[in-house]
């Protein structure tokens, strides 16, 4: 898999913003630009460039590239996104539509939250690169409104007020965003190394015990190695997310349960 974080300029919202808007919410007679008689749709190019995304990382898609999928030539691609841009902000508005959205009504808050989080979770497990695409500038389409205005839900009717609300989905999200790239790291360590992370330790531990003084350094020797021994590898995304989450809630029930 390509490296997501080595792709910093691959954003949200880059393209012309009235013809993303355009194709975002599919507006009769603007779905193409003029060009040769059409043999796919725009729904075929977002779903071919998902799939690239999906197996090679953001870095890996390219019009030539979702063409070659379609059996396409690349000017034929243009007639229906207009551009590499443009095709992203449909790419993530398209897996936002389609993720996992479950109906937690009556349900504790906390629940409602921990559910929100780990639809998010499970949106990143299956499109890594959504986890490494700047967002600052959402696709304004009604995939995102769909997702915005569901995981709302989780905070409506406690008392917060609407930039309460807000803020406090933004840092549900960004926590489960943090945790996901840890997860998805491990696996592209394991895959481009052709090393668990069991091989890679058991491959610099004797040289580590030279150079490593254990009493200079008796916290990192000490809580390094429990923790070591109790995941199995130098990160356990699976507790970190337990155990973040569980803060995340605590820290929000300070917000909620005090109004």
């Amino acid at each position: 898999m390509a490296d997501e974080g080595k792709q910093p300029k691959a954003r949200s919202s880059a393209g012309d913003p009235a013809r993303t808007l355009e194709l975002l919410w599919r507006v009769p007679g603007n779905q193409a630009v003029r060009g040769p008689k059409q043999r796919s749709s725009v729904d075929a190019v977002v779903a071919a460039a998902i799939a690239i995304a999906d197996a090679d990382g953001i870095g890996a898609l390219t019009m030539r590239a979702v063409a070659n999928r379609l059996g396409l030539t690349p000017m034929a691609t243009y007639t229906y996104v207009p551009g590499k841009a443009e095709l992203i902000d449909l790419m993530l508005d398209t897996v936002y539509r389609e993720m996992s959205r479950t109906d937690s009504t009556d349900r504790p808050w906390r629940d409602r939250v921990a559910m929100i989080a780990a639809e998010n979770r499970a949106l990143l497990a299956m499109h890594p690169w959504v986890a490494y695409l700047s967002t600052t500038r959402p696709p304004l389409g009604p995939g995102l409104a769909a997702k915005y205005d569901h995981e709302l839900r989780a905070f409506d009717g406690l008392g917060l007020g609407d930039v309460e609300m807000d803020a406090a989905l933004t840092f549900v999200l960004g926590f489960v965003t943090s945790v996901a790239r840890i997860a998805i790291d491990t696996d592209r360590a394991a895959s481009e190394s052709a090393m668990t992370d069991q091989q890679w330790w058991e491959r610099v531990a004797p040289m580590l015990e030279q150079v490593f003084d254990a009493d200079r350094y008796p916290l990192a020797a000490r809580v390094g190695a429990v923790a070591g021994q109790t995941h199995d590898a130098a990160y356990s995304a699976d507790h970190a997310y337990e155990f973040g989450l569980a803060r995340v809630l605590d820290g929000l029930a300070r917000l909620i349960e005090n109004n």
